[in-house]
């Protein structure tokens, strides 16, 4: 996700983070601390694939440039070089986080080649207790400080089968078709199955809401950093891919648009062609939004918490924005924990707006899912009663420089039916290795049915009758050859280290690899070997790369060259790129195939594996008619 500050581990073993508070490592003090088994999801990023290892604690990065020095732009190439924990995986000891300035882009980690996509702590609810039998009963208040804990106690879990922690919100399991229909009774119990619906809307899509819009439900594809449309039957109908897709994590309809949830919070306007509408930075931290006709709000992500921070008491738990992502109002007040710095994990959740301005919030580490009016008053919460109490995360005594920190996973994502239900994806252990899907009546609070979801029930859609239907999220997308291949635009023609022009056209016939990279990039210093071994490797009648600097200080850019002398050409931009080619982070590739058509975009840095990955596309490219 990584669905991120990156919750990792396995049940028995400890999640390890380092780093510093807030702004640049070399002006404050650093900090560690560490997560057991029983939750601990603070990176809870949209992207699968990978079972976390455990792995060793590093220090945080101290490395010059990641706190915009005069002359650079990492201001422009990301959403405010704020310090982000992200996850280190290794083969031995301990599972670690640091603390790291800037974003990580796309579905590959962006800092270092041994990161990966952040796992979850696995665990499980103690066997033969049913708590959606004991959640029927729902608070109504008015206002806010809806937060007196329920009457039972917080369980213990048991280690998953395997040992090992899983994924919090995008773990895809391999396999054939898996596809499975259930409906959804008062009583909570799944009827026998039955066939799929001509007329199925998508509610979810692994651990990402989705959206309808035009006859078809829209879903974000992370791994792909693309859109999914699919039509009733949930047959693939159109795919999307921007510059501005790296990470896509949800979506929602606004009026006749779609509005995109980035990973890092920026809102992305498209309309249903692709075409990108506009695009506004977050309010939050990071953040994830939710709209209804011309109405946009926005909440703290429950998909990435870039750090902790304390903020007031009077900060707002809702923003509400205009069309263009401009703050108008807040909603409700958020809830200060006895810790101030976990402000922002218990107050990050899932967001889903409805038709007369309501809102619904289900925080992402406690049992509530509460609704508010319009002007913010508190409508009703609602409990599932999975723990008989529910105290704060909280830090646990430390042990030196290290501080553990204690809480669970619990609401993952809502989406606003086509029957007028809400429809809660939620979390069946401490770690949302398991999920479940509540019904719940939008006028009482009150839960309709449960759905326990399989390990292969990967995404989940309702029919004209509110029956649930479940498929396997890896089969839908599988039915997909990929969108068309588009133009790689607009053409560059830059100058090169001697002053002489070099056009996009030069390296027609050829597979190019155009890569965007600068100075005072950590990743794209970990990247230049990388590409400089494939350059090596592949013949130059087939294969070319063109690096592209971003920097400003040309003096900042021929130190860098100096030291990593690339044999592949380098062309100079001058700190206009973004504004061009609106990547969301550095670095940034284009694959491009003999007639320079869009293969494959690469946000971020992944490493050797994805070198090797890329090597085998490139080849395959090379060897096509």
């Amino acid at each position: 996700m990584a669905p991120n500050i990156a919750q990792s581990g396995t049940a028995g073993r400890d999640v390890w983070y380092t780093g510093t508070m807030q702004g640049c490592p070399s002006s404050t003090g650093s900090f560690s601390f560490r997560v057991p088994v029983t939750g601990g999801c603070y990176d809870v990023e949209a992207d699968h694939g990978h079972d976390c290892r455990a792995g060793s604690v590093r220090a945080a990065a101290r490395r010059a440039g990641t706190c915009g020095h005069a002359g650079q732009r990492n201001d422009a190439h990301g959403p405010g070089d704020r310090p982000e924990l992200s996850h280190h995986q290794r083969r031995d000891g301990p599972v670690s986080q640091r603390l790291r300035a800037s974003v990580r882009q796309g579905r590959r980690a962006t800092w270092h080649p041994g990161e990966r996509r952040d796992d979850l702590s696995a665990g499980q609810l103690e066997a033969g207790r049913s708590p959606e039998r004991e959640a029927r009963a729902t608070r109504r208040e008015q206002g806010d400080g809806d937060w007196h804990p329920p009457v039972r106690e917080r369980v213990a879990h048991h280690r998953d089968q395997d040992g090992r922690g899983r994924e919090l919100m995008r773990h895809a399991l391999a396999g054939g078709a898996g596809l499975c229909a259930a409906a959804l009774l008062a009583c909570g119990s799944p009827a026998p199955s039955a066939p799929p619906s001509n007329s199925l809307t998508l509610l979810f899509l692994r651990r990402s809401p989705a959206a309808s819009l035009g006859g078809l439900s829209w879903a974000p594809d992370p791994e792909h950093s693309r859109l999914v449309a699919f039509d009733g039957r949930l047959r693939v109908a159109r795919s999307v891919t921007s510059p501005r897709l790296a990470n896509p994590v949800a979506v929602a309809s606004l009026g006749a648009e779609l509005l995109v949830s980035e990973r890092t919070g920026e809102g992305v306007v498209l309309d249903t062609t692709g075409r990108p509408v506009r695009e506004w930075e977050s309010p939050h931290l990071a953040s994830i939004y939710a709209a209804r006709g011309s109405e946009v709000v926005a909440v703290r992500s429950p998909y990435y918490i870039p750090q902790f921070a304390a903020e007031p008491d009077t900060a707002s738990l809702i923003r509400v924005l205009d069309t263009l992502g401009r703050p108008v109002a807040g909603l409700a007040a958020i809830h200060v924990p006895p810790v101030p710095f976990l402000a922002q994990l218990v107050n990050a959740g899932a967001v889903a707006l409805g038709p007369d301005g309501t809102v619904y919030f289900a925080p992402l580490v406690r049992d509530e899912i509460r609704k508010y009016g319009p002007g913010g008053a508190l409508r009703w919460t609602a409990q599932r009663g999975l723990f008989r109490t529910e105290p704060d995360p909280e830090f646990l005594p430390p042990k030196g420089r290290d501080i553990g920190v204690r809480d669970a996973l619990v609401n993952v994502a809502l989406v606003l039916g086509p029957d007028g239900r809400l429809y809660a994806l939620g979390s069946d252990d401490s770690g949302a290795t398991k999920l479940r899907v509540d019904v719940l009546d939008t006028a009482s609070g009150a839960i309709l049915a449960t759905r326990h979801l399989g390990a292969r029930e990967t995404a989940v859609a309702v029919d004209p009758r509110g029956r649930l239907v479940t498929f396997d999220a890896d089969s839908l997308l599988g039915q997909s050859a990929g969108p068309e291949r588009e133009t790689f635009t607009p053409a560059f023609a830059l100058p090169d280290l001697h002053g002489d022009t070099v056009a996009l056209a030069r390296f027609a016939g050829k597979v190019t690899l155009v890569n965007f990279w600068a100075s005072w990039c950590d990743p794209c210093r970990e990247e230049f070997p990388h590409m400089a071994q494939l350059y090596s490797e592949l013949d130059r009648k087939d294969f070319e790369i063109v690096a592209i600097s971003d920097d400003v200080d040309r003096g900042k850019m021929a130190a860098f060259l100096r030291a990593y002398r690339p044999p592949f050409p380098i062309l100079v931009g001058g700190g206009r790129m973004k504004q061009a080619y609106h990547y969301r982070g550095l670095p940034y590739s284009v694959l491009l195939d003999r007639r320079g058509r869009i293969i494959e975009r690469i946000f971020g840095f992944g490493g050797a594996a994805e070198f090797s990955k890329l090597r085998r596309t490139i080849a395959n490219e090379v060897r096509a008619p």
